[in-house]
C-alpha cells in the first residue's frame, strides 16, 4: 500500500546547498536520497523503486545473454591485489583486521572472481562462462560530488566472462555489446558507445556508455561514424585539437569536424585478455592437456548514475520527469477533497481499483491543499498524474496530466473495470 499519508517521501521546497547538478537538486528535493557523509548516500523508498528498476532491466538483459548470477564479498585479502598490481591503486580503501592481515574494500571484483575461476575452471568443457553480481563498491573518492554521481560507495553490476582464447572473448564481448545496447534502449536515455582507454583495468580494448548532459565530466568526441572520449581522441593520429579549453577550441579528425559534448559515463566494458587471469593463476587444460591462461572480460554498469543521468536528460523547470521503465510509480493518485466527502471517496474507490488491476499507484490522501498536492507530484515526476477531485465526481472521469510536458489527457472513467484501467494507463504510459 503506497498511500502518502504512510510512506516516506521527504519532500523539500529548497535544494541543499551545495548542490550544483540538476539531478543532485531534484533527487533531494524529491525525497529519493539523503546524504550521510561526503559521497556517502541512502536511497530513501521512492529513490530505491528507481534504483531497483534499472536493476531489474540489467539482471534480465544479462540473463538472456547467459549469464549467471552470484554474490562476492566488498571486504576481500588484499594478496590478489598485491598479485596483480593494483594494491597501490590511490581511491583502494586498505585496512587491517585484528589479527593485523591486510584486507582491501573492493572497488571492483577482477581480483575475486579470478581467485574463484581459478579454483573452479579445470577443462575446455567448462568454457565459455558468464558471471555476474550486483555488490556494493567502496571508492576512496578524492573530492565526492553531484549526489550520486561521484560517491564513495555505490552499487554496481559487474559481470566477467571466461573464455579460451581471443576469439572466445570477442564472441562474449559482443554479446555484452548487444545486452548493454538494450539495456539503454529500454531505460529511455539518450546514450553513446564510445571507445575508451583501459586505464587501470588494463587489457586489450574498452569501451564506455555516456549519457549526455550538462552535468557530465566527462566529454565526448562526436563525428560521422566516430565516437571516442577525450582521452582517446587525444591519441587517435587523425584527429587534431587546437585551442583545447578555451572558446575557439576546435577538433577534426581526417578533416571533418568533431563536435564536443559533455556526459555521464554510467557503464564500461573491457577486453581483460589475460591480465589478471595469469597473476592469478586461472588456466584451464585443452582438447591435448596443455595448461593454457584464461581469457576474461569485465562489463560494469552503476544503476545510480543511470538514474541520475535520466533526472539530468529529462528535468524541466518543476521537477523530474521520468522515462516510463524507470518511474517509482507508474501513476501518482491525487485526491482534493476531505474525508467523507463524494470526491474523496471517489478518490479511494479508483485507488483500490488500481491496486486490484496490479498498477504502481503513489496515492496521494494527505491533508494539504491542491496547489502543494501538484507541485509534489510534478517535482516526483511520475510519468502520469490523476487528479479526483469535485469536477470528477460531476463528470464521472479522473483527470489526467500526462508528466513529460505537462500535457492535458482525456479522463480516465471512475467506472472502469480494473482490467480496463490498467489498459488504459499503459496505453497512456506509452504515449
Amino acid at each position: 500500500m503506497t498511500r502518502l499519508t504512510e510512506y516516506l517521501l521527504p519532500t523539500e521546497k529548497q535544494a541543499p546547498a551545495d548542490a550544483e547538478a540538476i539531478s543532485h537538486k531534484l533527487m533531494v528535493r524529491a525525497g529519493l536520497i539523503r546524504q550521510m557523509g561526503a559521497g556517502m548516500w541512502t536511497w530513501l523508498p521512492a529513490g530505491w523503486r528507481v534504483h531497483q528498476r534499472v536493476v531489474r532491466i540489467v539482471r534480465e538483459e544479462i540473463d538472456a545473454i547467459g549469464g549467471r548470477e552470484m554474490l562476492m564479498p566488498v571486504l576481500q585479502p588484499a594478496e590478489p591485489w598485491r598479485k596483480t598490481g593494483r594494491l597501490d591503486i590511490e581511491e583502494l580503501f586498505k585496512l587491517h583486521d585484528r589479527k593485523g592481515a591486510d584486507l582491501v574494500l573492493a572497488m571492483t571484483h577482477e581480483e575475486a572472481v579470478t581467485f574463484h575461476a581459478a579454483q573452479t575452471i579445470d577443462s575446455y568443457r567448462d568454457l565459455p562462462l558468464i558471471l555476474y553480481h550486483f555488490q556494493v563498491k567502496e571508492r576512496d573518492e578524492p573530492r565526492p560530488r553531484a549526489g550520486v554521481l561521484r560517491t564513495r560507495e555505490f552499487v554496481m553490476k559487474d559481470s566477467y566472462s571466461f573464455d579460451r582464447d581471443q576469439a572466445g572473448l570477442e564472441e562474449r564481448y559482443a554479446l555484452h555489446v548487444g545486452a548493454y545496447d538494450r539495456i539503454m534502449e529500454r531505460t529511455g536515455l539518450r546514450f553513446y558507445r564510445v571507445e575508451s582507454d583501459v586505464g587501470m583495468m588494463g587489457g586489450l580494448g574498452a569501451h564506455e556508455y555516456m549519457a549526455p548532459c550538462p552535468a557530465g565530466e566527462d566529454r565526448v568526441a562526436l563525428g560521422d561514424g566516430y565516437a571516442a572520449n577525450v582521452e582517446v581522441a587525444r591519441h587517435d593520429p587523425h584527429v587534431r585539437h587546437l585551442g583545447e579549453g578555451t572558446a575557439q577550441e576546435t577538433w577534426t579528425r581526417d578533416g571533418q569536424a568533431l563536435t564536443l559534448e559533455p556526459a555521464i559515463e554510467i557503464g564500461n566494458i573491457f577486453k581483460l585478455g589475460t591480465r589478471y587471469s595469469e597473476p592469478l593463476g586461472a588456466t584451464y587444460l585443452d582438447e591435448h592437456g596443455s595448461e593454457l591462461p584464461i581469457w576474461m572480460g569485465s562489463y560494469g554498469i552503476g544503476p545510480a548514475r543511470v538514474v541520475a543521468a535520466a533526472v539530468e536528460q529529462f528535468a524541466d523547470e518543476h521537477g523530474i520527469s521520468w522515462p516510463p521503465a524507470l518511474a517509482p510509480f507508474a501513476v501518482h493518485l491525487v485526491a482534493i477533497g476531505r474525508p467523507g466527502t463524494p470526491e474523496r471517496d471517489a478518490a479511494e474507490a479508483l485507488y483500490a481499483k488500481l491496486i486490484e488491476a496490479g498498477v504502481d499507484v503513489l496515492y496521494d490522501d494527505r491533508e494539504a491543499g491542491a496547489g502543494e498536492k501538484f507541485a509534489d507530484a510534478e517535482l516526483l515526476g511520475c510519468p502520469l498524474r490523476l487528479t479526483v477531485g469535485r469536477k470528477s465526481v460531476e463528470s464521472g472521469e479522473a483527470e489526467v496530466q500526462i508528466r513529460r510536458d505537462r500535457l492535458q489527457a482525456p479522463g480516465v472513467a471512475l467506472d472502469s473495470e480494473p482490467q480496463a484501467l490498467k489498459r488504459a494507463i499503459e496505453e497512456l504510459c506509452a504515449g
